[in-house]
């Protein structure tokens, strides 16, 4: 990648362009607290720059047959695993993820991605014949596509590589904090020779760039991923020009171990989810909720098996758990261990401290308080780090109302005696997405929330889906052909 320490080109109708701003922001590596190198801030001039080539590109792209388009993304997904030990290497840098996790998440997913909405798109039907008349998935035009600093390429390939299938064009901006894999992935889509002005990249805050890629009025379509309180003000920045608006937002994600549950393997598979990229992980199960009779085992579990895990250099193939992202994310999530502290909560592991091991980086301890109840700030948060809680319920009635006692409703795990009984509680959780008896992430099954966690979905056919509009054509009695004009 074409670093050289100082990032000041933007990606516009295929060509790199240099911003007009001149304001910068030092990328961080959070293992280290080193510079990475410098990023150009973008303005509302350079988002008028990209909007107006994807605006342009959009009625050839839309037009594009399926096939090529199909054979474009194979192309991206090909670039993208040559480069693929690469980008895990950037992620770990920029990121603070452990080395395995960036190979697996940060680099191996986008590549999925790409593959995958290949092989949905022309799998497709694009017309529906009913009696009388026929319904037309078309494209939306432009999409923007503003992603966070968690999981920088996993999402933005997650947007990007249905909304491209779809026959959309894309603008792109991802967080200016972690904008080493976006000119990866750009240079990666540059390679394959996409048609000029179908993708298109911008650097910039959220306030300034990403408020003007939603308010736009040449933008169809924003999705974003990130917090509540920025989903809010994107969806308030879209509603002006009444465009539709896919937002994947916070989670604070209920484990839900029922009676009858084997309660070790249980508790370990809901700690490595709570504590997934240092618990900046928006599905992260957060909550351990267990029966009262065997909380005092699950606090003896909790304990052990964190003692095993290892906090230290992501570059080290043996290391568990990294730092947090920044030093403002440090900062935030020691404050709610403190609070928690000043509550009075039971601290099973953990506390604010940086491990006494590491002497730099962006480190917090795994951190484990029980017994919380459920009006506590450490419940009903979205804190976003390595700080879980434990809960205990008297029975499945008051499990499945702790579990829905937050705003948030994105994914849930529940593991039971059989599957027919955690079928049956999961059923009653108000969430996008349950994970029944220790179940991993599916690319294939529709992503997101429920409540404030959000509107719409990511992944599979349903995430194509949000990246299509509907049109139906009506014919009169006296028409001989109803079928599809095609």
């Amino acid at each position: 990648m074409q670093t050289n320490g100082y990032m000041d080109t933007f990606y516009v109708n295929g060509r790199w362009v240099r911003s007009h701003s001149t304001r910068q922001a030092v990328v961080t590596n959070p293992a280290t607290e080193e510079s990475l190198g410098q990023v150009t801030l973008g303005d509302v001039t350079d988002v008028e720059a990209v909007v107006d080539a994807a605006r342009r590109a959009a009625p050839g792209w839309a037009r594009t047959p399926v096939s090529e388009r199909a054979t474009l993304l194979r192309a991206i997904a090909d670039e993208l695993t040559i480069r693929h030990e690469d980008i895990a290497q950037l992620e770990t840098a920029e990121v603070g993820s452990p080395i395995a996790l960036s190979r697996r998440a940060h680099a191996g997913s986008p590549i999925q991605f790409f593959a995958s909405a290949a092989d949905l798109i022309e799998q497709s039907e694009p017309d529906e014949t009913i009696p009388g008349a026929t319904v037309l998935r078309e494209p939306y035009g432009v999409v923007g596509a503003i992603t966070p600093w968690n999981y920088p390429l996993h999402q933005s390939a997650a947007k990007t590589a249905p909304a491209l299938a779809a026959g959309n064009t894309v603008v792109y901006k991802p967080s200016e904090l972690t904008p080493l894999g976006a000119y990866a992935l750009a240079e990666a889509i540059d390679s394959v020779g996409l048609p000029p002005g179908v993708f298109n990249m911008v650097i910039g805050d959220g306030t300034t760039v990403g408020a003007r890629i939603a308010a736009h009025p040449d933008v169809d379509l924003v999705s974003f991923t990130g917090s509540t309180r920025a989903g809010v003000q994107v969806a308030t920045a879209a509603a002006a020009t009444v465009k539709k608006v896919s937002l994947e937002l916070g989670g604070k994600s209920p484990a839900v171990i029922l009676p009858g549950a084997p309660l070790q393997p249980a508790v370990r598979q809901a700690l490595r989810s709570g504590f997934l990229n240092s618990g900046q992980t928006c599905m992260a199960l957060t909550r351990i909720l267990v029966d009262r009779a065997r909380l005092a085992e699950t606090e003896t579990i909790v304990r052990d098996t964190v003692a095993g895990y290892v906090v230290g250099d992501p570059t080290d193939p043996d290391t568990d758990y990294g730092p947090l992202a920044s030093k403002a994310q440090q900062d935030r999530v020691r404050d709610y261990i403190r609070r928690g502290q000043r509550e009075g909560l039971r601290l099973v592991t953990g506390g604010p401290d940086r491990p006494a091991s590491l002497s730099r980086g962006y480190y917090l301890p795994l951190t484990v308080f029980s017994d919380v109840p459920p009006g506590s700030a450490l419940v009903t948060d979205e804190i976003f780090g390595p700080v879980l809680v434990i809960q205990a319920y008297d029975s499945v009635h008051e499990a499945v109302d702790l579990a829905n006692r937050t705003p948030y409703g994105l994914c849930a795990g529940v593991w039971g005696a059989d599957r027919s009984e955690a079928v049956e509680v999961a059923r009653q959780l108000q969430v996008g997405q349950v994970f029944v008896d220790g179940a991993g992430f599916n690319p294939a099954v529709p992503f997101g929330g429920y409540k404030r966690s959000g509107i719409g979905r990511e992944c599979g056919r349903h995430g194509l889906e949000e990246f299509q509009q509907t049109k139906g054509l009506v014919f009169g009695a006296d028409t001989a052909d109803s079928g599809s004009p095609r």
